[in-house]
C-alpha cells in the first residue's frame, strides 16, 4: 500500500484505526475470506450505532451522514463503489451487511424524525440515494464536498 504524501487528517486516521480494529475481530472470528468492503460497512454501522447512542437523536443522522461523506467517502472508494453497486450487487454479495446497513440508517432517519429535525416525506432509500449522490461528488469536487454536503442535509431538515 502505497503511503500518503501527506499526513492524514485526524478523521482519517480514526477511521483507518476503526477499519483495522473491525479487520481483526472479523478475521479472528470468520477467517481470511471476509470481503474488505463487508469490514468497512461493518465498522460504519457500527460508528452509526455509536453515534445513535451517544448524542442528540435530531443530530445522529446528519452527524452520521457527513462521516459516510466527508470521511468514509474521501478514504475508502471500495466502500463508496460497493455501496453505490458499482460493479457489485451488494445484496446479493453481502446480504447481512447491506442489511444491518439499511436497518440503521433507519433508526437514525426515525430518531431524526420523531426528534422534528427531519422531514418526514424521506424515507430509507432516499437517504441512502442521497449519500451516494454527496459521496460521487466527494470523488468529482473533493474541495466543495463539505459545503455541498450541507447543502444536501439542510434539504433533509425540517422548515
Amino acid at each position: 500500500m502505497a503511503l500518503p504524501d501527506r499526513p492524514l487528517r485526524a478523521d482519517a486516521v480514526r477511521n483507518r484505526a476503526r477499519v483495522l480494529e473491525v479487520a481483526y475481530e472479523t478475521f479472528a472470528a470468520e477467517g481470511l475470506a471476509v470481503p474488505i468492503d463487508e469490514i468497512a460497512r461493518r465498522a460504519c454501522v457500527d460508528d452509526g450505532r455509536a453515534v445513535l447512542e451517544s448524542g442528540d437523536p435530531g443530530e445522529a443522522l446528519f452527524t452520521f451522514l457527513r462521516s459516510m461523506v466527508l470521511q468514509w467517502g474521501a478514504t475508502d472508494r471500495g466502500l463508496v463503489d460497493a455501496f453505490a453497486g458499482v460493479g457489485i450487487d451488494i445484496k446479493d454479495a453481502v446480504p447481512d451487511a447491506e442489511d444491518a446497513f439499511l436497518a440503521l440508517l433507519g433508526e437514525l432517519l426515525r430518531a431524526a424524525q420523531t426528534a422534528g429535525t427531519v422531514r418526514r416525506d424521506v424515507d430509507v432509500p432516499d437517504v441512502k440515494a442521497l449519500v451516494v449522490g454527496c459521496q460521487a461528488m466527494q470523488a468529482y469536487r473533493p474541495d466543495t464536498a463539505a459545503r455541498l454536503t450541507e447543502v444536501v442535509l439542510d434539504g433533509l431538515r425540517t422548515s
